[in-house]
Formats: C-alpha cells, structure tokens, sequence
C-alpha cells in the first residue's frame, strides 16, 4: 500500500477540541488536509478550528457532536460527505475514563464510559466505512491506550474499553487490508492531556484522597507533549503502520506482559516500590 498523502484529503477526527486530537488537526492542517473535526466542547472546537484555518487547512468545519448519546452517526457521515467530501482517513481518538475501583464505580457511569470509549468506534468506524472503502488507499485509526496493553488496578472500565477498542482494530485490520483500506492502533502511554484530570468520579467522594491521587499521577506521569503524539501517530499514518506504541513507559509495559502476562503487576509493583526507596 502506498503511503498516505494528506493534502486535500477529507480527516475525521473525533475528540478534536483538546490534546491529542487538538493536536492531530493542527499537524494536518499543515499538510493541507481537510478537516472534520467531531466534539462536544463547542468552544474548543472552534478554537480548534480557527487555528486549523490559520495554519492553512484545505478546509475545516466543526461537528458538535456528544459521543455518549448512541448515535449511530450515519447522518454525520452523510453531512461530512456532502459537505466535504467522503471520509479518506476516519481517527477515533475521543476518550473519558473514571476514578474509583470496579467496586466502586456506578453502572450507569461504566456504561457511558464503554459508551464513548468504545461503542462511539465501532459506531463511527460502522458509519464511515463505505466512505473509506469508496477511497482508494484510504485509512482508519483507533485509539487504544497503555491500558489496552496493561491492566493496572483502579481502571477496570477504561481498561476493559482500551483491550476492546486493540482487539476490534486488529480484527478490522485483517478484515480490511486485502481491500486496500490500512487500519492503526494506537496505544498512548503518559501523554499529556486532561482525560485523567477531568475523569468522572464513579462512587468516590469528589472532594476524597482519590481525586488528589489522580491529580498528581497526572502531574507526574502524564509529560509527553501532546503535539509529539500526534506527529508520531501521523507519521504512522503515512508510513501505514499497522500499530503504534507511545512513549518509552508504554514500550517497556508492553514488553513486560509478553514476557510475564501473568505475573506484570506483581514485578510492576516490585520496581515501583524499589525506584521509589532509592529516589
């Protein structure tokens, strides 16, 4: 399969108000994309999109659109294709995540959760497909996580959505490359952005110990500039790379649960415990 090349070519992005996504138009504006770009923060994704236009976009329009209504998104599709053009890349980056233990967490909030994380990629994936099937060398990008990879406690819901969100993507991917459509997965480690910051509090006490403790995972994990993630997702992208991990801590992980994938956290805990009386 050729390289993907962007310029004028339609881009949906979903989650494209903030962090990664925010970053994914501004890169592909650049390379003179045209931009569809999919949020519910209305205010954000027309900054997004000013921006987008400045940095010279073929084209952009926003879509505010909540991802946890259970749409099946086949009139947004429809709207984008007139509007633009259909769909030559599809990137499903919007994600939510909760604070609190599976013990903890309401039943209704694990359900928006799998709502957005994961039912709103199949949705649009399902929505867009003849789209990207009508498009020759067209291409499709599916954001899994670290926790798609590796399964901490305390991220039961977002974990089970992330391992969902590999296996669907990898599944796809078989099913559509003997058609000429390329498919990535993406699996982020510790970018920095505010999913962890602004997650639901699911049974927890909002004012809690827990809330603190995800405010200084964030502050302390979670550095790799947003704007780095993108331009490495791009240049998978291009490069029809069939999956993609980020960050050094998301590598290692990985490495971790082939070599030991029953016995990860334990060691995980270990090396934690041991980093943190030598420091």
């Amino acid at each position: 399969m050729q390289r993907f090349a962007f310029a004028g070519r339609t881009c949906v992005i979903t989650g494209a108000a903030g962090g990664i996504g925010a970053a994914l138009a501004l890169d592909l504006a650049k390379r003179r994309a045209e931009l569809a770009l999919v949020d519910r923060d209305v205010e954000g994704l027309e900054r997004v999109a000013g921006l987008a236009r400045e940095l010279g976009a073929a084209g952009v329009t926003a879509y505010p659109v909540d991802l946890s209504d259970g749409g099946d998104r086949l009139d947004l599709a429809a709207e984008i294709s007139s509007r633009q053009g259909p769909a030559d890349l599809l990137i499903n980056n919007a994600g939510v995540t909760l604070i609190g233990t599976f013990e903890e967490n309401r039943t209704a909030d694990i359900d928006w959760l799998l709502e957005i994380n994961l039912h709103a990629v199949i949705r649009m994936t399902k929505a867009f497909l003849p789209q990207l099937l009508s498009r020759p060398g067209a291409h499709l990008v599916n954001m899994s996580s670290l926790f798609g990879l590796f399964a901490p406690p305390g991220q039961v819901a977002y974990a089970t959505s992330k391992y969902a969100v590999r296996g669907f993507t990898e599944a796809l991917r078989h099913e559509l490359a003997p058609r000429g459509v390329g498919v990535t997965v993406v699996h982020p480690g510790g970018v920095r952005t505010n999913i962890a910051t602004s997650a639901r509090a699911s049974g927890v006490d909002p004012d809690g110990e827990e809330l603190e403790q995800v405010r200084r995972f964030a502050a302390g994990a979670l550095t790799l500039p947003p704007e780095e993630a993108a331009r490495q997702i791009v240049a998978a992208v291009q490069n029809r790379n069939p999956r993609l991990v980020i960050t050094r801590e998301a590598k290692a992980g990985d490495l971790l649960t082939r070599i030991a994938p029953a016995r990860y956290w334990a060691i995980t805990q270990r090396l934690t415990r041991g980093r943190t009386r030598v420091d």
